[in-house]
């Protein structure tokens, strides 16, 4: 176990099989009822069969055979405590296996999976007679004496136990682990039956047994999740680092974009100085060169726009930029009507017109001021 612990971690995913002689293996023969009460039964039939508190142990079990209202299972127990020192290597490499099954069960599942079969295969420096039916596990001695104990007096004393369990020994097959070839004719001549030589399964067939107990199903479930947090923070990390660098990247790009930019305009100064030049130039040569700024032309379009005779304009000043009118209405009214059709005048839109509150007279008349700039 040590040396396998070495080779695991937190992360692999594997089986732990234990030996026949630390579990307690039973056939037992029950009414045949839905599942969730026929767990119930088989716990209850182990617990009588235990030396241990039943919080203390893990129980699992399979169906055999189901016929005539009853049900056949294999059941199986073992002690939370001594899986715990059995797997003590794996613990402190914090390696927990998916499953903890029984060795036995997974090589009675590889070669005998039908009918009924006797396998004999050596295990932990002792001799294991196992009897399997429907590739099932039903039940198992570990024979006295080990390897080279006295098989050919305990094997008919194995399967006249095994028959007052309920088990027809007439097995279809017999079959004999390559290690024990020696043992081959005693055991066909023990047994009057053909022997088959079978070498180590690799990898062996499941079984449904699980003796996983539950506290160590809660720390596999734990690490997995934090395995799983673990993932999703890398990929963060990863994320967050690709989008730092891009920016990075951008903020380059953006630095040698500004640094071409700079020299085009560098470049195109003097060019870009002769037009600013050439349109300052431009705008002030507008007023002559433009018909619609000739002092003429205004003056004709702010006489069309007097409302009536009684408005006169009595000073008109122009500059590059501005014109300005002054001028005396008989009344307020009248001044506004004015400002209004300078406004609306077609010849005159080049403008923005604003006029002051006029200024009242002693006579009563408005005197106003008019003042337009270009748009």
């Amino acid at each position: 176990m040590e040396e396998a612990a070495q080779m695991l971690g937190e992360e692999d995913n594997f089986v732990l099989a234990l030996p026949l002689n630390a579990v307690l293996a039973q056939r037992l023969r029950l009414p045949s009822v839905d599942r969730a009460e026929l767990s119930e039964m088989v716990r209850l039939q182990v617990e009588k069969a235990l030396p241990f508190p039943a919080d203390e142990v893990t129980t699992d079990y399979e169906i055999i055979d189901q016929a005539n209202g009853d049900c056949v299972v294999s059941a199986v127990a073992v002690q939370n405590q001594r899986l715990s020192d059995l797997g003590r290597a794996l613990l402190a490499r914090n390696a927990i296996p998916r499953a903890v099954t029984i060795y036995a069960a997974h090589r009675v599942a590889t070669h005998a999976g039908n009918g009924r079969a006797l396998l004999i295969y050596p295990e932990s420096g002792s001799l294991v007679s196992a009897i399997a039916e429907n590739g099932k596990l039903s039940f198992a001695r570990t024979m006295s004496g080990g390897v080279n104990g006295p098989l050919e007096a305990e094997l008919p004393q194995f399967a006249m136990t095994a028959e007052l369990e309920g088990i027809d020994t007439s097995f279809q097959n017999v079959i004999v682990d390559e290690k024990c070839f020696g043992l081959r004719e005693m055991v066909g001549r023990t047994l009057g039956s053909k022997i088959e030589i079978v070498g180590i399964e690799t990898p062996p067939a499941d079984t449904a047994i699980n003796l996983l107990p539950q506290d160590w199903r809660n720390l596999r479930d734990r690490r997995a999740r934090q395995g799983q947090w673990r993932k999703r923070i890398k990929l963060g990390l990863a994320i967050y680092g690709g989008i730092i660098a891009l920016s990075l990247l951008h903020l380059v790009y953006l630095k040698v974009r500004a640094g071409q930019l700079d020299r085009q305009i560098r470049q195109d100064a003097p060019r870009a100085a002769s037009v600013q030049r050439a349109a300052a130039d431009w705008r002030s040569l507008e007023p002559a060169l433009e018909p619609q700024f000739y002092p003429i032309g205004l003056l004709l379009s702010l006489y069309d726009s007097l409302p009536s005779p009684d408005v006169r304009i009595t000073a008109y000043n122009q500059s590059a930029r501005q014109i300005s009118v002054e001028g005396e209405a008989k009344s307020t009214a009248l001044a506004y009507q004015f400002a209004e059709k300078v406004k609306k005048n077609p010849s005159l839109a080049r403008f923005i017109f604003e006029m002051p509150s006029p200024r009242i007279l002693p006579n009563d008349h408005a005197q106003f001021r008019l003042e337009g700039k270009p748009r």
